[in-house]
């Protein structure tokens, strides 16, 4: 398993990531190719930095020979500048990234990280995301810093990000809004949305977590915590503008390749949400079982609890994707008595899964197919089809059910005697 490691011990902007991109090995034609193509005026430039003895890569957004107007206010290019930022919204930035010859996992990426800005932004100034106009994360070195890391990462093709607890300063910021405490009330709110994700202060009464590095951090990581036990393959160092006292103003980013216990199977992070109830109906419990499923639960069960009182209750455990977890949470708010929801992140191992198709008398079945290491280990029909088939016909589901497994062996056999023809031939 691929892991890439954040290490935010001096924080995080948009522009330090893409130097730790860069000297991680991200070519430097992709990112250079991918600010052209947005379209924007705009360039890259590159230098070799040191930050307290440290070598690192120092990235610079030029609009015509000019840094474009600072918005990471704690790794700012220290420059005055009398161009305002543009007060682009949601909608034209969307336009701007459709428009982009990017791949699409890179369109994803950078898609998500504008949304959930625009949600924390909406939050703090109670609107609509649709209707939040960026001012600093509207300039153009924010669009190039977040859709160039959303290539760049993507480039590096890791399974899974990682990431430190964040350093995010002191002090205060001087923003569009007036002068704010650090960190910035849009980097707090990103940040807050993130499960587990452990902030601290430091003496250091700078800006060191800006709302773009947050809104990377949100759109790439899946799990915080300490550095897992890697063989590194790579390490890059990304420079911030400044030089603080006693500590290198540089974010590291770790590739490597997962040597943990069972490192050898795929392996994925999870959300698990739990609530103990004991005055939920049965009929209401079964409603809000299916409900989680409906909306892109994992899974969710209960099982028997004795609760306090001696009062017999149900323990509802819900397996979530992490993204999921707050709109999970919100659900379970809303649809059950519960007045507190326990969570905690959790790695699963978890086999490549894919479905083919059958055809049987009844109609199309699917066969859901579990892969290890690119084998076949599990073969399943497809519950749902296979009730459908069976209700439609008046079969028993046993009879469908072993009539889809026996389509899919032959299936199986068919294509290795097309194999062997083939290599014979």
């Amino acid at each position: 398993m691929r892991i890439a490691y954040l290490d935010c011990f001096s924080g995080i902007s948009g522009d330090m990531f893409l130097g730790a991109l860069l000297d991680a090995g991200v070519p430097l034609p992709l990112l250079e190719e991918t600010t052209r193509t947005l379209g924007l005026g705009a360039t890259l430039e590159t230098s070799r930095v040191l930050r307290n003895g440290l070598s690192a890569t120092k990235v610079d957004v030029l609009v015509s020979g000019v840094p474009d107007a600072p918005i990471e206010h704690g790794h700012q290019h220290g420059h005055a500048h009398s161009r305002p930022a543009p007060h682009r919204g949601l909608r034209e930035i969307r336009e701007i990234i459709q428009a982009a010859a990017i791949a699409e996992p890179a369109r994803e990426i950078a898609l998500s990280a504008f949304q959930l800005l625009a949600e924390a932004e909406g939050r703090i100034h109670q609107r609509e995301p649709e209707d939040v106009h960026f001012h600093e994360v509207g300039a153009v070195d924010a669009i190039v810093d977040i859709v160039c890391a959303a290539v760049g990462a993507s480039w590096l093709a890791a399974d899974e990000w990682v990431c430190s607890p964040l350093n995010v300063g002191g002090g205060t910021v001087h923003c569009a809004h007036g002068t704010l405490p650090v960190p910035a009330p849009a980097t707090l709110e990103l940040l807050k949305g993130a499960p587990g994700a452990p902030i601290f202060g430091s003496e250091i009464n700078r800006e060191l977590v800006t709302p773009t590095g947050a809104a990377i951090v949100r759109a790439l990581v899946t799990r915080f915590g300490p550095l897992p036990q890697l063989s590194v393959t790579a390490t890059g160092y990304g420079a911030g503008a400044r030089e603080f006292a006693g500590v290198a103003n540089v974010v590291r980013l770790t590739l490597g390749k997962s040597v943990e216990a069972g490192a050898g199977l795929p392996q994925e992070t999870v959300t698990l949400l739990e609530s103990t109830l004991d005055d939920c109906t049965p009929q209401l419990m079964g409603y809000v079982l299916e409900r989680l499923l409906d909306e892109g639960a994992l899974d969710a069960f209960t099982a028997p609890v004795q609760m306090k009182k001696n009062r017999p209750g149900l323990l509802l455990t819900v397996i979530a994707r992490p993204e999921d977890a707050e709109r999970l949470a919100a659900l379970l708010f809303a649809e059950t008595t519960t007045i507190g929801i326990r969570t905690r992140n959790e790695l699963r191992y978890a086999l490549e899964r894919e479905h083919v198709t059958v055809q049987s008398e009844w109609g199309p079945l699917r066969i859901k197919l579990a892969r290890l290491n690119g084998q076949v280990v599990n073969a399943a029909p497809e519950f749902e089809d296979c009730r459908a088939a069976a209700s439609a016909s008046g079969v028993p589901l046993k009879q469908v059910m072993q009539e889809a497994v026996r389509l899919y062996c032959e299936q199986l056999s068919d294509l290795a005697a097309s194999h062997r023809n083939s290599h014979h031939g």
